[in-house]
């Protein structure tokens, strides 16, 4: 049915990986809104009281299609809180954590570069009724790396050649050495 409607109005469907919501935007807007709502609902007698605060979260944060919140692209600049005009240096100090943060996190990580043809395991994502409990194997394979994507996303085929039908991305996969 997908594939009907997409060759009817000429759309190229493309899957993202599953448990992997920052590969889908929309998904994550998506989340974000029902975050919201259900933040708001928690006295259902008060949600009116809590709308604005909900509003302001929704208008200040940023999306990742623009890589802008909604209150910056309409007004050009960024939304100041009530806080922030009592203690002008909390954004700063919290930017100049957050590079911190950032450098210390990159320079530690050193990335798996994955190659066609190179042997991996996935880990299994989903819950296993397995008796063994703790003992239960959490990777699966190997698999031969078929493709390789930019941002970390790869199509796997076993070992037979048979591919899989979803693409899976690198967090997930460690390198098998036989």
């Amino acid at each position: 049915m997908v594939t009907a409607l997409c060759t009817r109005f000429k759309i190229k469907h493309s899957n993202s990986s599953p448990y992997r919501p920052r590969m889908n935007g929309a998904v994550e807007a998506a989340n974000n809104v029902q975050k919201l709502i259900q933040k708001m609902t928690v006295m259902y007698k008060d949600w009116h009281e809590m709308l604005p605060f909900a509003f302001h979260d929704y208008r200040t944060s940023v999306r990742t299609s623009t890589g802008a919140a909604p209150f910056s692209l309409v007004y050009g600049m960024e939304a100041i809180l009530p806080v922030e005009v009592q203690i002008p240096s909390l954004r700063i100090m919290k930017e100049i954590y957050q590079k911190r943060m950032t450098q210390a996190f990159n320079e530690r990580v050193k990335r798996q570069v994955y190659q066609i043809g190179d042997l991996v395991i996935k880990r299994i994502v989903l819950p296993q009724t397995d008796p063994r409990g703790k003992w239960t194997p959490t990777y699966k394979g190997p698999f031969v790396v078929r493709k390789v994507f930019s941002g970390g996303a790869m199509i796997l085929a076993t070992v037979d050649g048979e591919d899989f039908p979803h693409p899976v991305n690198a967090d997930i996969v460690k390198k098998y050495y036989a």
